[in-house]
């Protein structure tokens, strides 16, 4: 491990919990993509499989800020048990309805309610914002190393989640996700120490987290992102079927994840000058050309390769974002802020998922990757236009005034 990932790593308790979020997080790439898998090898339709994996992405839009708020105010341990012991039930729910072949409302009822797990990524996250706070080149570290993680799930939870529903039953995927979710979440909330401290007093001052200008850009930023990413997964597994290998579907979904990771690992050794609002908007925009590409993919191979090239802007990207919701967001409301990013990429996998199940169902896998490059267009435009909030940080009451200058001094260096 390179030193500077090392360095983070010194502090007693951080491994555990990283490790404790990795685990827990599987099910982000793994849930959705094995309903795909699942109901169109039960059923054979992309669109009923697509709208099923838009209601898990959307329950998660419309719960994940209410928990992380909820977080805010009573801790991580008191919170995340019941809802992810909740979330564990609706799934197998979910799959025995499946199984059973009963009513599509029966899918989506649990489905909405497998969608309501906790943000396992913002509650890490939040666990090195209280530790770093106020290191900003620790801080840029920790946030890449936890994008790398974010990557790794979606490199081995597609090719774990796809291989089984394929090779071994229809819901081993979604199965398998549940038990991910639920030890992870029982192993980070058994680790109290580095638990970030409750903030009571939040839920009664200043509102929601969403009322900063610049989060709000980020968040309707990442509602066209969100929509790439779930275009992306839908239409790859169409497009693996099409040409009679829908399991190798899972590889090369891996291989989009691949270069982000490897994107990530080298962003988080970088010591970069300059604003990250600017970096933010550049990596946006590289976002949204790389999904031109696809257009032109006729076989598999191709396809991989332009996945690949096409990742290798997404964890600069997410670091960065991390990094300016940290200067826009009160620390009171870190969790929530957090939340909310996450939240619009959930409310656009809703959207790129379903809207590129029907395209499919219509005209065919290569007609639905036009529906990425769409979502990639309005991503740029969206960030064009409000890019400017995010160039300065927004003093917020739940900040001091010498956290405020510790970010200004260190703001050339984070990422």
């Amino acid at each position: 491990m390179p030193s500077p990932y090392r360095a983070i790593f010194a502090v007693p308790g951080t491994l555990g919990f990283s490790a404790a979020g990795l685990l827990g997080r599987m099910p982000l790439s793994m849930m959705g993509i094995g309903v795909v898998t699942m109901v169109s090898q039960m059923t054979g339709r992309y669109g009923l499989a697509g709208a099923l994996s838009a209601t898990l992405a959307m329950a998660a839009a419309v719960m994940g800020p209410q928990v992380s708020r909820l977080v805010d105010r009573y801790g991580q341990r008191r919170v995340l048990r019941p809802v992810t012991l909740f979330s564990a039930a609706a799934v197998a729910g979910l799959l025995v309805c499946a199984q059973q072949r009963l009513p599509d409302w029966t899918l989506f009822v649990f489905a909405a309610g497998a969608g309501s797990v906790p943000s396992m990524g913002s509650m890490v996250r939040a666990r090195w914002a209280e530790i770093y706070r106020g290191s900003a080149r620790q801080l840029h570290t920790a946030y890449s190393w936890e994008s790398i993680v974010d990557e790794v799930c979606f490199i081995f939870g597609p090719i774990v989640s796809i291989g089984l529903s394929t090779a071994w039953f229809p819901e081993a995927g979604p199965l398998l996700a549940a038990v991910f979710l639920v030890t992870g979440v029982l192993w980070l909330t058994a680790q109290r120490a580095t638990e970030p401290r409750p903030h009571p007093q939040a839920h009664h001052s200043g509102g929601s987290a969403l009322r900063s200008p610049g989060l709000q850009v980020l968040v309707i930023t990442f509602v066209a992102t969100g929509a790439i990413f779930g275009a992306v997964d839908v239409v790859t597994v169409a497009f693996a079927e099409e040409r009679g290998h829908k399991a190798a579907a899972s590889l090369v979904l891996a291989v989009y994840a691949l270069g982000s990771c490897l994107a990530g690992a080298v962003f988080g050794l970088l010591h970069l000058r300059g604003k990250p609002s600017t970096r933010w908007l550049v990596g946006v925009c590289a976002m949204a050309v790389s999904m031109i590409p696809l257009q032109l993919a006729g076989s598999l191979p191709f396809l991989a390769v332009a996945l690949f090239v096409a990742g290798l802007a997404i964890a600069p990207t997410m670091v960065t974002t991390m990094a300016l919701v940290e200067r826009h967001v009160p620390r009171t409301r870190l969790t929530e802020g957090m939340t909310w990013t996450g939240t619009g990429l959930a409310v656009g996998v809703a959207l790129g998922s379903s809207a590129a199940g029907w395209v499919v169902d219509a005209a065919g896998a290569g007609a639905g990757y036009a529906v990425p490059v769409v979502a990639g267009a309005l991503a740029a435009a969206v960030a064009l236009l409000g890019h400017r909030r995010l160039a300065e940080p927004v003093p917020t009451g739940g900040r001091g005034e010498d956290d405020r200058h510790l970010r200004t001094d260190d703001d050339e260096h984070v990422a």
